[in-house]
This record gives C-alpha cells, structure tokens and sequence, in this order.
C-alpha cells in the first residue's frame, strides 16, 4: 500500500480532522504525526490535553494505521524517515503563518517524487471559536494548579505577568502576540504584594494579611483560567504557613513564592538602604519542610526566595542557602538581584545549574531590564516574572488624566488617551 502522512495537534478534534483522516485513509497507510506538547506551547496555546492523551485518541481513530510523535512544527524530520508517498493536509495553510511549513513539505516530497494532497477547507468549523467556548466554561482548581508544573516539564521559560486585581488578570490572560509565525503571551499571573498593597493604597511592608489577600487572588480566579503564583512575603511563622498552603492550594493556586527575611519586611530593592535582616537557613529550611508536610496534593510549589544578593551576603551564602532550601523540599528557587547589570545573576545560575538536586530557578528582571527572555533562559532561568509592571504603568496614566481635567476644568484634553465608554461597557463578557 502507498504511505500516507498527516500532522495534527490533536487538542480539540472536530469532523474537519475526521475529514482529512478519511481523504488520507481512501490512498493508502496512514500515519499520523502527533504534534508533542512543547511543539503545540511553542506556536499555538498550552494544549489543553497531554500528549499522551492525545496520542490515545487518534490511535483509536477509525483510518489511524500508525501513530507518531512529531517534535517539530517542521514536517521534514518526520518526512525524512517515512518518505511518504502522499502527505494530505487541509488546503489552509496555503496563506498565513504555516505557508513556510507547506513548502518545506513540498520541496522535502519532490525528492522521491511524492506528492501533497490538500483537502478543502471545512466550513462552519473554527478552532479560535472552539478555544473561546472552552475558556468560558473556565477551569477547576486542580487543572489550574497542575498547570504550572506541567509549563514547566513542556516549556524552555514560562513568563508570567503581575495581576492586582480582575482586569490586569483578564489582560494577563488575553493579551497575546503574533511573532515570526508564533504566538506569544503569557503563561502564568502573578500577585504581587507590592502591587496588592499599592493598589489598597497600603505600605509594602507585609500590612495586608492574607485574608485581604485572598480577596485579590478570587478576584482573580473568578476571570481567569491561568496559573497564579502568589507572593507569600516571608511566609509569616512556620505553623501559620502549613495553615495558609492548605489554603491556597484548596483554592487552585499553583505555587506561593516566599523569601528568606525576619522582622518587618521591607521592599527588596531597598536593598541595605533599610534594615532588612536574613532568616537562618535552619529555621527557613523548616518554613519549607512545614509547608510541604501540609500539602494535600503534589502539585502546589513552594518557592524559596534568596535574599543574599540583596543584602550582600555573597554568593557563596546564596549557593549555601539554595542547596539546604532545596534539601528542605523548596520545589524552586528564585534569586534576587536589585543591580542593573545581570552579573551576579548570572554568576549564580552558573553555579546552581552544577547542583546535584537542581530545581527550577526563577528570575525577576525588574532591575536588569535590558536582559531578554533568551538571554535569561540561556543562563540557566525557567521562570521570568514581569513583577510590577501593570501597576507601574496604570498610575502614571491615571495622575497624568487626573491632571489634566484640574488644568483644564474639563474632560476634552484627555479622551484622546482614554478607551471609549462603549468598549469599557463591552469590555468584560455579559456586560453588554
């Protein structure tokens, strides 16, 4: 029989797939290249099933002969192997992003003279509307929470935003990028104490307990379907921590972030401006080991925040600290740095990718800003957080508006900066 190869991702299937599986099957063997998770997060969206699971249902598609994984968008690779004789696609993809991919698979065909069939187009089937309608059917807190690990096992770097309050975690969520034919957004949110303390017009000097707190993080997940990862501050005494985990990962959210400092916290990017004091390792360590011990699940992460360049207590103190946090079950660690040049950044992810028991090491490039995302995940970072930049840029446009209405006794002079009252109506869905 002729050979027969087909890609798909395989996430949400519709009789459109089923259509091109039966042109495919009507020429001969069919082999279905099954896109892997890191391809599908790579260009598209995170997928919403595994790609095992995926893998099992097309293989128990009626005119699946064979299944494989394909580990590129590229088909080549897979064409390589195979030398199929036809490869049949949807006649889609003759414009837009994967126009490219279309001529590779031709030029990759001539070479043993097969030959790319294209099936027409099925009508009325749209995989945007399809995602649409799944996001608002929302998430449960145990699909959320998992997200975040599963980012992490199927992406190079996860990005997340800061979010404080439900319209800066509906921009997290929807804000997306086209570039160089892949789409880009963001992965996870995270709530800052900073921003949650600036938004209620308090200090950032841990004032807002946690039951204010919660307020935001529903706020939250009420829009939302993406992983939070929650600034925990020094995580308050040991025994009310293991009582606050439970909390959080009941309510889905995916990892809390706490920092290795006593006493009335204090802004990191103060730095020794302040007086900030470092914990133990001893008695953070057992901050960590407490806060694992009351985990229901395996899914919630504990996040060790260093301070140790922050307080110039060195590298060396900070390589010590990361090794005995992640001895105390720390599921990450996040380094710290208030300098403008990445250096000692980098100089500790030297070391700690050198760690026998490494874990994911997260980075906050608030300082360094001029670093990439590749720059960083070259270094060795698995997380960037964008840790207050939603809040950073709303208050400069509400104090110029606000400052322009006094000026000018009226509203005329800044409309031009302000959305229509039209979109904010329409703005969040059901509001029209």
């Amino acid at each position: 029989m002729k050979k027969v190869y087909l890609a798909m991702s395989a996430d949400i299937i519709h009789h459109g797939h089923i259509n091109v599986i039966n042109k495919a099957k009507e020429l001969g063997e069919v082999t279905v290249g099954v896109l892997t998770d890191e391809v599908i997060a790579g260009y598209k969206r995170f997928p919403l099933l595994s790609f095992e699971e995926r893998k099992e249902i097309i293989a128990n598609l009626k005119g699946v002969d064979h299944v494989i994984a394909q580990e590129t968008l590229d088909y080549v690779p897979n064409l390589q192997k195979l030398k199929p004789d036809y490869v049949v696609h949807g006649d889609d993809w003759k414009t837009g992003e994967q126009r490219c991919v279309r001529e590779k698979v031709i030029e990759a065909l001539r070479q043993w003279g097969g030959k790319l069939v294209e099936v027409p187009y099925t009508e009325g089937v749209s995989i945007t509307q399809l995602d649409e309608a799944v996001h608002k059917i929302g998430t449960t807190p145990q699909s959320r929470m998992r997200r975040l690990r599963r980012l992490l096992e199927i992406k190079p770097l996860v990005r997340v935003l800061e979010a404080h309050n439900g319209l800066t975690g509906l921009i997290a969520e929807k804000t997306k990028v086209q570039k160089d034919g892949k789409l880009k957004e963001f992965d996870a949110m995270w709530i800052s104490s900073l921003c949650d303390s600036t938004a209620k017009g308090k200090p950032d000097i841990e004032l807002v307990d946690l039951t204010s707190r919660l307020n935001t993080i529903n706020d939250v997940l009420e829009v939302t379907t993406k992983p939070i990862i929650l600034d925990g501050d020094t995580g308050g005494q040991v025994e009310h921590f293991a009582f606050n985990v439970k909390t959080l990962e009941r309510l889905g959210v995916s990892a809390i972030i706490i920092e290795d400092k006593i006493g009335l916290k204090k802004n990191s990017l103060f730095g020794t401006e302040v007086q900030q004091n470092q914990d133990s390792i001893e008695n953070f360590s057992r901050k960590i080991s407490e806060g694992k011990k009351a985990q229901v699940t395996d899914d919630f992460m504990i996040i060790a925040r260093i301070e140790s360049l922050i307080l110039n207590a060195g590298l060396d103190d900070a390589l010590k600290r990361a090794e005995a946090y992640i001895a105390a079950g720390a599921d990450a660690i996040m380094i710290h740095s208030k300098e403008k040049e990445p250096d000692e950044i980098y100089a500790f992810c030297d070391h700690f990718a050198k760690l026998p028991n490494r874990v994911p090491l997260v980075v906050v490039p608030s300082s360094y800003n001029h670093v990439t995302e590749t720059e960083l995940m070259e270094a060795g970072a698995n997380i960037v957080i964008y840790a207050n930049h939603l809040i950073r840029s709303a208050y400069p446009a509400m104090l110029k508006t606000a400052q322009s209405i006094l000026e000018h006794e009226r509203s005329l002079e800044c409309s031009e900066n302000l959305m229509p009252i039209k979109e904010i109506l329409t703005l969040i869905p059901g509001g029209k």
